[in-house]
């Protein structure tokens, strides 16, 4: 999940020198020690973190990371699996609205 040294992070891209703490925890924390931990495999850990996304409807977050997700080994009808199961516990218009996106990410992807 993290970019090359000679490219900036998504979070430096985004943020540059504006929000030079919140770069910092979210390449050094977040990406650099939580995503790499061994005690989730990526696979699961894009799991999870795509069904809290969708269930916090996290629209702005949610096409990175199912991107992300089937970087990590799911496979686009795992996650049409997952938000469809998604919908009952999270709500019908969150499920929508992912699966809008997915779409949209396999449709751009074709």
């Amino acid at each position: 999940m993290r970019m090359s040294s000679d490219k900036p992070s998504g979070a430096k891209a985004v943020f540059g020198d504006f929000a030079p703490q919140l770069v910092r925890l979210t390449d050094d924390v977040l990406f650099g020690q939580v995503w790499p931990d061994e005690g989730l495999s990526r696979r699961d850990r894009s799991l999870v973190t795509v069904a809290a996304l969708v269930a916090l409807y996290r629209g702005n977050e949610l096409p990175f990371h199912l991107k992300t997700a089937m970087d990590n080994g799911l496979s686009v009808e795992e996650l049409k699996h997952a938000i469809t199961h998604l919908a009952f516990y999270a709500g019908w218009p969150n499920a929508m609205t992912a699966m809008t996106q997915l779409k949209k990410i396999v449709e751009e992807g074709s």
